[in-house]
């Protein structure tokens, strides 16, 4: 056990590094730290490492060897050893503009939230775009990125009725976080825009444009510039 972080066994070709609190800037923060320290470090076994809100999960293969835990609990406490250290709030990660084109046809959920939080529309587009946003995770499905923390008035939680469909790039937020639908799917979020960027593409290096710890800007895009957006 660590003051600050406990692994624990999933399984028999997983272990967890869980990290105490709830969701927080500063918890994910530590948990895309360390899943890049983890990554620098990695033996041979290890096939992948998954960050989310408060665990990084390290998946490996067994390699039949009576000694492979014992081995792999050094490997993480060595990684770890220096991560108390930090305590700046710089994401390890890239800064990617996301344009957004906020309300209309793309966010129908605008202006019924706004007037739930008591914001105006303008107001509440500011303040979702007022600060950079981490990329805590990447799930759900392939690409779908969740992002914050945001201001504490977005705070709302998942609609009551999830909706059956929702079109690709789709710009939702709940209990404090932003999500992109990178496809068309079903999703329970508030729907406040929709953004021309595609998040993944089987056929680009990475698929997956945004990766735990990047950080994203979210950028006000005219509603008749969608369908003309290109990348930089």
């Amino acid at each position: 056990m660590h003051t600050s972080w406990q692994l624990s066994e999933q399984g028999d070709r997983c272990l967890r590094v869980q990290f105490s609190g709830e969701l927080s800037l500063d918890t994910g923060l530590r948990c895309t730290r360390a899943a890049r320290l983890l990554r620098e470090q990695a033996p041979a076994c290890v096939r992948d490492l998954v960050p989310s809100f408060t665990a990084v999960a390290i998946h490996f293969y067994p390699d039949g060897s009576t000694d492979q835990l014992a081995r792999l609990r050094d490997y993480v406490h060595h990684a770890l050893v220096d991560l108390d250290a930090v305590s700046d709030q710089v994401a390890p990660g890239a800064l990617v503009d996301i344009p957004v084109c906020y309300g209309g046809p793309f966010g129908p959920d605008l202006p019924i939230l706004a007037e739930q939080l008591g914001l105006s529309q303008e107001h509440l587009i500011e303040l979702h775009g007022s600060q950079p946003q981490l990329v805590f995770m990447v799930g759900f499905a392939p690409g779908a990125p969740y992002m914050g923390i945001l201001p504490e008035p977005l705070n709302v939680p998942r609609r009551a009725t999830p909706r059956t469909v929702l079109p690709k790039g789709s710009v939702a937020i709940a209990n404090r976080q932003t999500i992109i639908y990178p496809n068309e799917s079903p999703g329970g979020w508030h729907l406040i825009g929709r953004s021309p960027v595609s998040l993944f593409d089987a056929r680009r290096s990475p698929a997956a444009l945004l990766a735990p710890g990047d950080q994203v800007r979210f950028v006000p895009l005219p509603h008749e510039q969608f369908d003309l957006w290109t990348p930089a």
